[in-house]
């Protein structure tokens, strides 16, 4: 039987439409305050089962230390592959450094650049003092203003990433503290009637979360491993630091192409110090991108994540694509959860059909019931 839309229902839905506009004009105006609110809360997510681990495992009691600990240690982590990183790529800088003073010594271009600048600004005074007074002078320094502006508001900007970084710890600890309260207790906001709706919302994002943390976190893994072999067979410097660095990118998909950028350095560094030529180191350095790029895109990725979120590997090619072009870079990381809900949301309330999640949440509140 069809219904009818009465003027009391259609009164509440434009009410409805009207609130949910309203809450997205809100957040986009309070984004700067409420990003780190989200941002810690996501590491809470992450960081939840350590802190158990801890509390329960190596009993301590006290929620508060187990957090502290648990903090302490994933610090002691990233900087045990900071460690990895950092320090062999200054060495390959100094490196550099004196092979490029080795160059200058040899070709005799030793004299002091303060010389020949000094020298260059007396033979050329006439036409510089012409130049600060002329037109071109001034627009151009109307033109860079602007640019100096900016550069000062984004150093103002990284000043306030800094203090929110430390709110966002903040957030993080008394998140953890009381985290089994919040996460039983916050569908409290909604009237009692929705409540059973936003559970099984909450529920499907936080199965389908998991999924993907856990598949992309083995895409990475293997990447890296491939990568790290890769350029440790061809000498390739800074084999297994560069590996590392791929893998931990990784994380974001397609975010380790930027590590184009450090291979296109280490290859220079290799051809400067090998003779070699550089086209051809850099050109190798590529095929190991290429080849562990088509490996992880035709075998890895499909297998791993198509069997931890359940999609096809074309369906999770198309969304990597669809989702990238609408939404960036954030399209990227957000594009295999959210395909997976719109199809689970499809399938039950659209269809009707039973999806192997909808049928394991069942199971599973049967089990509890008894």
């Amino acid at each position: 039987m069809q219904e009818k839309i009465t003027f009391d229902k259609f009164i509440r839905w434009v009410m409805i439409g009207a609130l949910l506009v309203l809450i997205g004009v809100t957040v986009n105006y309070l984004s700067s305050v409420l990003l780190p609110f989200f941002v810690a809360w996501l590491f809470a997510y992450l960081l939840y089962p350590m802190v158990k681990f801890v509390q329960h495992k190596l009993h301590i009691r006290i929620r508060a230390v187990a957090i502290i600990i648990t903090m302490l240690a994933v610090i002691l982590v990233i900087a045990g592959i900071i460690y990895l990183i950092i320090p062999p790529m200054i060495e390959q800088f100094q490196h550099l450094g004196e092979f490029v003073s080795r160059w200058l010594s040899q070709n005799g271009e030793s004299n002091s650049l303060i010389t020949i600048i000094k020298e260059w600004a007396r033979d050329n005074r006439d036409r510089i003092e012409e130049f600060f007074r002329s037109k071109d002078f001034t627009e151009a320094v109307k033109t860079v203003m602007p640019s100096v502006v900016g550069l000062l508001s984004k150093t103002v900007n990284v000043v306030l990433s800094v203090i929110a970084s430390f709110i966002t710890l903040l957030y993080m600890f008394f998140i953890l503290l009381d985290y089994e309260y919040l996460t039983k207790n916050w569908i409290r906001i909604f009237p009692v009637k929705a409540r059973p709706f936003w559970q099984e919302v909450m529920r499907d994002v936080e199965r389908e979360l998991n999924n993907y943390i856990r598949g992309q976190s083995m895409v990475a893994l293997c990447m890296g491993l491939m990568f790290c072999i890769g350029f440790t067979i061809v000498d390739f410097p800074m084999a297994i630091g560069l590996g590392i660095l791929i893998g931990i990118l990784d994380l974001v998909p397609y975010l380790h192409t930027f590590a184009l950028i450090p291979t296109a350095f280490l290859a220079m560094l290799k051809a400067a110090d090998t003779g070699q030529n550089f086209w051809w180191v850099f050109g190798v350095a590529v095929a190991i991108f290429a080849i562990v790029q088509v490996i992880s895109d035709m075998v890895v990725t499909p297998k791993i994540m198509g069997k931890a979120m359940r999609l096809n590997p074309a369906i999770l090619l198309l969304s990597l694509s669809v989702w990238g072009a609408l939404l960036g870079f954030i399209g990227l990381i957000i594009a295999l959860p959210l395909t997976t809900l719109l199809i689970a949301y499809y399938q039950r309330y659209v269809t009707k059909d039973e999806t192997p999640a909808t049928t394991e949440v069942v199971a599973n509140e049967k089990e509890q019931k008894v």
